[in-house]
């Protein structure tokens, strides 16, 4: 980075911090603290949804699966985008609950404070452990883009990186609350946007510069050889032995789990709709805001491809993956001088403190509300509890980046904290619909879900160390290697000289290179033909962690075939084997069910967690609920009159609905499917069968501008 790309960051960061300070002005309350007094319009509640829902991890994420997927790694963001039509249903509800937290609609609707405190631990873990991987991948990828290894006292970058980027957060976040990071959201949303489109054009002219003849130095030029360069089978979106990582069935089931726990996250209640003016506003911010992110995520694809196409030969690149962004931007945009660079770096932080602001805010209103209000001083001032959350703010963000710097396993809590929602879920759903949920049965359930999917994992082991050894549960699914050819490209050329050289680094350091490189790329020719091998499965069905073989690993063949022109070989391996990590408990349902699960893939795998996930806690809840007293027929009557009465702009006329309703909550259900019961189902109207249908049509219409992408220049 030169002197004019430090100048545009640290322009950025000022910018941030004023708008933090002018925000703080405008505080008064807890509503203007965590709601903004629920004053933001379309657009602001769009960025808002935007900002929050794309982390700084998502663009690297898809840059690194795209380069070693092809553009079927688009499915490790894009996964989320079949869950954006329910969107349109749900932030009505965030809209018409009128709480500054979610933990709040817990209390209400359950009559149990306790669980508003459970909820909020929930929040707390889930937050610090979810923002530690963001500033953990700001640290990765910032690298290639700031030219050293070392920060502040000759420590690793990411010692200097991370608590500034914290410090830069907890200014502008804590002092100015959720109207200071909406308007950051949009000035950042911009900024992401930016991110997603600023490599394109610069990568494809310098394709053409680098690889065209002359006279064919255009953008069309640059896809015609970025698709010269690359082999056909990287882009490919459902099919084609790059894509194996995300099959279809594989993508449903993300796409339901998401469904089922993104709406306890607890953002949602400020981004989901909650801090919109309207149900209007709510609906069109959180659906625009996340088809924004959707469209981004085509780009980040597209500029992995373009990378892969001109960077193939990189060594940077064939030793961490994580740095495609990184590396793309110093080659790309550093030669032109301009402080692109410099912008960069600028997106890449808007991506992540766009996300962590929110988060600390809503964290915060949870802490105020749910713990200090209710247990601790109920009589407080404003000023004292919006003085609380901001010191909570301030604890959050700095736990986060302890946790980044300190902990060895980020990517491993990653995933423990997308399944954390599992926890609420099901009394969410459940409570929204059924009256005869109650306070005993939803704590039954959270003891349940808690105990099977996270305590028993972990305790059964350490309790009884010889199922490690245990040849039952130390079996693994198949290997398979599968064999074609194909003529080689300019990248396959390229992508071995890297990885000869990545190695040859590796190898004064580390005597291991070959496992952090992986297998070495075929020797190619450019135009003859290559054999390529794709080897798949080996993975520990029972244990999260693998396993190791206790001795020398062994392999038994189990069959080989022909496929068309490709040959397949399956193995699997024999010999004592010792598990590692986790214990999968609810994998031994399908063992009792004599299911053999040795001929799946990891996806395959990966997708069977779906149905204990899914169903067992509902299925519970359903159970425990009939058999438990329900709630109180006040409070009941009181909470579904206030669901079923829309939102109105004017606050006080709204209030007066309110009232109304709650003096006669008969008068409320003239929607309802099933009058009478305890079902609270009601008939849609025109506008919301009008915008799920809508939002279907988009799913279909950006799955069809990424293949029309894909084929440009083909």
């Amino acid at each position: 980075m030169t002197l004019i790309d430090y100048l545009v960051l640290g322009a950025y960061f000022l910018v941030m911090i004023a708008i933090g300070v002018w925000a703080m002005r405008r505080v008064s309350d807890q509503e203007d603290y965590f709601m903004g007094g629920r004053g933001f319009g379309k657009i602001l509640q769009t960025f808002a949804a935007f900002g929050a829902g794309t982390g700084a991890h998502e663009p690297v994420q898809v840059g690194s699966t795209a380069w070693t997927s092809g553009l079927s790694g688009v499915w490790s963001a894009l996964m989320w985008l079949f869950v954006t039509p329910i969107y349109w249903i749900t932030a009505v509800w965030y809209r018409r609950m009128r709480h500054l937290t979610l933990g709040d609609w817990f209390v209400e609707r359950y009559e149990s404070r306790a669980m508003g405190v459970a909820y909020t631990l929930f929040a707390i873990v889930f937050y610090m452990v979810y923002l530690s991987t963001m500033f953990s991948a700001i640290a990765a990828f910032a690298v290639p883009l700031v030219g050293v290894e070392n920060g502040l006292f000759g420590l690793e970058l990411k010692y200097t990186l991370i608590p500034g980027i914290a410090a830069i957060v907890i200014v502008y976040g804590v002092l100015g609350g959720l109207t200071a990071a909406y308007w950051t959201d949009l000035i950042q949303g911009l900024f992401i946007i930016l991110l997603s489109v600023l490599l394109i054009p610069f990568g494809l002219w310098a394709l053409a510069k680098k690889y065209g003849a002359e006279g064919q130095q255009g953008l069309m030029d640059g896809f015609r050889i970025m698709h010269e360069r690359v082999s056909s089978d990287h882009f490919s979106l459902f099919s084609g032995p790059s894509s194996g990582e995300f099959p279809i069935h594989y993508i449903i089931s993300l796409s339901l789990l998401g469904m089922v726990g993104i709406v306890v996250q607890p953002h949602f209640i400020a981004t989901g709709g909650g801090s919109a003016k309207t149900e209007d506003e709510a609906r069109i911010g959180l659906v625009v805001g996340n088809f924004l992110k959707r469209l981004c995520t085509a780009g980040w694809a597209l500029t992995a491809l373009i990378a892969l196409a001109l960077l193939a030969g990189s060594a940077e690149i064939a030793t961490n993956p994580d740095r495609v962004w990184g590396v793309a931007a110093r080659e790309i945009l550093g030669p032109l001088n301009l402080g692109l660079v410099g912008l960069m770096l600028a997106c890449l932080l808007a991506a992540m403190m766009s996300s962590a602001d929110t988060y600390m805010i809503v964290t915060s209103g949870l802490v105020v509300r749910n713990v200090y209000a209710a247990y601790i001083d109920s009589n407080a001032s404003e000023k004292k509890y919006v003085l609380v959350g901001r010191l909570t703010g301030l604890l959050i963000i700095v736990g986060a980046a302890v946790f980044a710097i300190m902990y060895a396993d980020v990517f491993a809590q990653f995933k423990i904290a997308m399944e954390l929602p599992i926890l609420f879920a099901a009394p969410f759903w459940v409570g929204m619909y059924w009256r005869r949920a109650n306070r005993t049965a939803v704590w039954g359930t959270i003891l349940f879900s808690l105990l099977l999917f996270f305590v028993l994992p972990v305790v059964i082991p350490s309790a009884w160390p010889g199922l490690r050894e245990n040849p039952t549960l130390s079996t693994t699914t198949h290997i398979v290697t599968k064999t074609f050819e194909r003529e080689a490209t300019e990248s396959d050329v390229a992508r071995h000289e890297a990885w000869v050289a990545a190695q040859a680094a590796l190898a004064q350091a580390d005597a291991e290179g070959k496992v952090s490189l992986g297998p070495e790329p075929p020797q190619a020719i450019l135009g003859e033909p290559i054999t390529i091998q794709l080897r798949s499965g080996g993975t520990s069905i029972f244990w999260k962690g693998d396993v190791k073989p206790a001795g020398e690993p062994q392999l038994e063949l189990v069959e080989e075939h022909q496929e068309g022109e490709m040959f397949v070989r399956v193995e699997r391996k024999v010999g004592p084997q010792v598990g590692q990590g986790s214990f999968n408990f609810d994998f031994l349902l399908y063992s009792a069910l004599g299911i053999d699960l040795s001929g799946a893939s990891k996806a395959t795998l990966e997708t069977l967690r779906l149905p204990t996930r899914l169903l067992m806690p509902f299925v519970v809840l359903l159970l425990l609920s009939f058999l438990t007293p329900r709630g109180t027929d006040e409070a009941l009557n009181r909470y579904f009159a206030k669901m079923n009465t829309p939102v109105l702009a004017d606050h006080k006329a709204d209030q007066l609905a309110l009232q109304a309703a709650y003096a006669s909550p008969k008068a409320t259900e003239g929607r309802k499917i099933f009058p009478g019961s305890d079902w609270e189902f009601v008939r849609p109207t025109i506008m919301d069968v009008g915008g799920f249908v809508a939002s279907c049509c988009v799913c279909v219409l950006i799955i069809g501008l990424l293949m029309w992408l894909a084929n440009i220049g083909s």
